[in-house]
């Protein structure tokens, strides 16, 4: 009778998450970036200079008011989603669409940095002080008080608190201890109980404390993966323009079958691309406000241009890392798919094995990282729902999920998380484009009034 029923959950979370995440809700995402992207004049391309010197050089405001620096903000949203889809999302992507699904992730990334920064945006304009005197931001506070649809703000939390223990935790740390069992021959319980350690450890400071620990953690992963992604680059850099000319031409036209390859239609490619672009860099599902929310900031679009940096960073620089080497090592028509793709790609061009440790160690450090960013979302949501007494609970919960998720089989758990991150999508997208006004409103105020001769 329990497997039947669950076989039944498992069939209706499957045609919801085909619902959620069909043609139309990929259409309002990137439409709605679109449409910011024109409403606000093309911000994310003639500010983004300046947004990285703010983000990493500059790094907070002085005489603000905020929880942690505008760096550490953006580095606990880089850490929610520098995540496994951006080694195993990627494959995903190009495995099923060819090369051509790159351009449209690409696409995805450059629209979606201006659906970042109007989130980020409203999120420190609409924030407010809990109790205990720490921001609380997000979608569900700007549906709620600039939007005056309280109830819109409770659904977007109901939906990010659940998605919090699924797509931020439990199939996160499942994930880890697939790659250090696989990798490493660690036991999924040896691993788990070390991550759920971990984690506790972090989560008992709050976003201090995984500021902290992101603002080092963050700059470390990526800088370890790129590196090896750039090594492959490098050693076959003749290919690199020939690499490039293809995504261009296999982006508007059917790819043709090739080796394990069956061949894409060029619609295909498309879905693919925007649909993995957008499981990575999370723009247009709100969560990355949240973080926004706790920076300080002497201004709502001065976080906002750091925040829209994550975007770039995620895809326009990681994603494209893994995509180059997927396709110049010509791995890519394998008939292999996600990690195991990343790593045979790289791993035919390392010595010694190496590639599939860097993938290995690579998946470990990026969905550890995601935990943490996503315990930080999930906890500000549920104290909207319920207050700041339920902050210890949460963190309490969430830490010991990670242990399950590690040793458990999560496929219904994947797919709920699935369904839950497209519906956060629906009420944060309502948000954006029915506050649009006040978007343009402030971003005009802050160049003609607040700049004071800088960005």
């Amino acid at each position: 009778m329990g497997a039947e029923f669950m076989a039944k959950f498992t069939g209706v979370l499957e045609y919801l998450g085909n619902l959620v995440w069909g043609p139309p809700m990929l259409v309002l995402l990137v439409g709605t970036g679109i449409y910011l992207t024109i409403i606000l004049r093309g911000l994310q391309f003639w500010t983004l200079l300046p947004s990285l010197y703010l983000a990493f050089i500059k790094r907070r405001d002085k005489d603000s008011v905020g929880d942690i620096s505008h760096f550490q903000a953006l580095m606990t949203a880089l850490a929610a989603t520098v995540g496994t889809g951006n080694i195993a999302g990627v494959a995903t992507a190009i495995a099923a669409g060819g090369p051509g699904a790159m351009f449209w992730m690409w696409m995805t990334g450059l629209f979606g940095m201006a659906t970042k920064y109007s989130e980020a945006m409203l999120a420190v304009k609409y924030r407010t002080v809990d109790k205990k005197g720490m921001m609380c931001g997000g979608p569900m506070y700007y549906l709620s008080v600039g939007l005056g649809w309280k109830w819109l703000g409770v659904v977007f939390a109901i939906f990010a608190t659940i998605a919090s223990f699924g797509i931020g935790n439990m199939v996160q740390s499942n994930s880890v201890c697939d790659a250090c069992q696989g990798t490493f021959g660690i036991p999924t319980w040896v691993s788990g109980l070390v991550m759920t350690v971990a984690t506790g450890l972090v989560l008992l400071g709050g976003i201090k404390s995984i500021g902290r620990v992101a603002s080092w953690l963050v700059p470390v992963m990526i800088v370890f993966y790129c590196a090896a992604a750039l090594y492959v680059i490098f050693i076959n850099l003749p290919l690199v323009p020939d690499t490039f000319k293809y995504i261009f031409k296999e982006a508007f036209t059917p790819t043709a079958a090739t080796g394990g390859f069956a061949g894409a239609t060029v619609m295909l490619t498309i879905r693919m691309g925007v649909a993995r672009g957008v499981f990575s860099n999370e723009s247009g599902l709100g969560s990355s406000a949240i973080a926004a929310a706790a920076a300080q900031t002497r201004h709502p679009v001065r976080q906002a241009m750091v925040s829209m940096t994550q975007t770039f960073i995620d895809t326009i620089v990681v994603c494209t890392m893994t995509g180059l080497v997927i396709i110049m090592t010509g791995s890519w028509s394998s008939g292999l798919d996600g990690a195991k793709l990343s790593a045979l790609a790289f791993d035919s061009q390392m010595p010694h094995g190496l590639g599939g440790i860097v993938v290995a160690i690579g998946l470990i450090l990026f969905a550890y990282s995601t935990i943490l960013g996503w315990s930080y979302y999930g906890e500000k949501s549920l104290e909207f729902l319920l207050g700041e007494r339920s902050i210890i609970p949460y963190r309490t919960i969430f830490t010991a999920m990670v242990f399950v998720g590690a040793v458990a089989k999560l496929k219904t758990v994947w797919l709920l998380s699935d369904v839950m991150n497209g519906l956060m999508a629906l009420p944060n997208l309502v948000g954006l484009l029915l506050l649009s006004p006040i978007l343009v409103r402030v971003t005009q105020g802050y160049f003609k009034n607040d700049a004071r001769g800088e960005f």
